[in-house]
């Protein structure tokens, strides 16, 4: 879990916050501040960078945003990297506003677009507005694989049917309140905040092309991400595995009831090839079940064994300058 949220008393909560999880985004991340500090937004607006162990020089350039006098930006430095979503939890934990946007370091979300997202939320009262895109500026796989974890969490999670979960998303304070107390080492942002959100809609959006690197996610956290959905936020994968079971067992006593009849009447039995098939088959499933325990057993030891979800090195303020350090219990 994360140090608590610790808003300084001398200064009153803004109206709006933006949180950016930081990696590999030295060249973009001052751009994107640049272009938040010119927003006009009725009751202040403040940014909170968390840098996620980037290997880059990301965090002394959001360092140096810090010490920017027209705009309240705070840096949350984690010890290592952790993963987009710990990363915003962190920086959830330090926003002060009223309302919070979450967004990408990379300039594929349009800053007038965010603050679409946050009238569309006050003007309709809404917990949360996701932005869903006509096109997407991704490479065809994470598209893909983005496509995917949406159809999981259409059968995993309590969502509306065909909602588009994107990292791009506004967020109310209440919802904000709750996804904070989270305190597992393997967090899934958008279950969270369908926990405790009642009020859903979405905004169409552009997304742009990427201006500058590549994309951070790799088919191998993907695979981290969809574990983390399929283990932490649903038991449904132990219903299949246990149906599979049975319905398994029903096919095995009926197959062994057509054997025996079968051997009265003195046929011939059945051939290998068919027998090994059958074999295979079961094994695969029984070590696929196994695989599924496996992972909530897994998870459940690592959580009992307290995993840190993130650890903060330091917190530097715009106005008072380093806390720190303040680490995750």
């Amino acid at each position: 879990m994360s140090a608590a949220p610790c808003p300084t008393a001398a200064a009153a909560a803004p109206a709006l916050s933006f949180v950016i999880p930081v990696y590999r985004g030295a060249r973009t991340i001052g751009e994107v501040v640049d272009a938040i500090a010119g927003l006009r937004v009725e009751g202040g607006h403040e940014v909170v960078l968390v840098n996620d162990g980037s290997p880059d020089d990301s965090g002394e350039v959001c360092r140096a945003l810090t010490r920017r006098t027209d705009l309240a930006v705070t840096l949350v430095d984690l010890s290592r990297n952790f993963g987009e979503h710990n990363a915003v939890l962190a920086g959830l934990r330090v926003a002060r506003g009223a309302h919070v946007v979450t967004m990408d370091d990379d300039l594929q979300n349009p800053i007038e677009a965010a603050m679409r997202l946050y009238r569309h939320a006050l003007a309709g009262d809404w917990d949360v507005v996701y932005s869903r895109y006509p096109e997407k500026r991704h490479a065809a796989w994470r598209n893909l694989g983005s496509r995917f974890a949406n159809v999981v969490a259409d059968w995993l999670l309590d969502k509306p049917r065909g909602l588009y979960l994107s990292s791009f998303r506004c967020i109310a304070r209440l919802v904000v309140d709750h996804v904070a107390r989270f305190e597992g080492p393997f967090p899934y942002v958008d279950g969270l905040i369908l926990q405790a959100a009642g009020r859903i809609d979405s905004l169409e959006v552009e997304h742009r092309a990427r201006e500058q690197g590549r994309s951070n996610y790799t088919v191998r956290k993907l695979v981290r991400l969809w574990l983390n959905l399929f283990v932490g936020f649903s038991v449904k994968p132990l219903r299949v595995a246990t149906a599979t079971g049975l319905g398994c067992t029903l096919l095995g006593a009926l197959a062994t009831v057509a054997v025996v009849v079968e051997a009265l009447r003195g046929g011939t039995p059945p051939g290998w090839a068919s027998l090994a098939a059958v074999t295979l088959v079961l094994s695969g499933l029984q070590l696929t079940m196994l695989g599924v325990i496996g992972e909530y057993v897994g998870s459940l030891v690592v959580t009992a064994n307290r995993r840190p979800q993130s650890v903060i090195r330091e917190i530097v303020r715009p106005a008072t300058g380093t806390h720190g350090p303040e680490r995750a219990q």
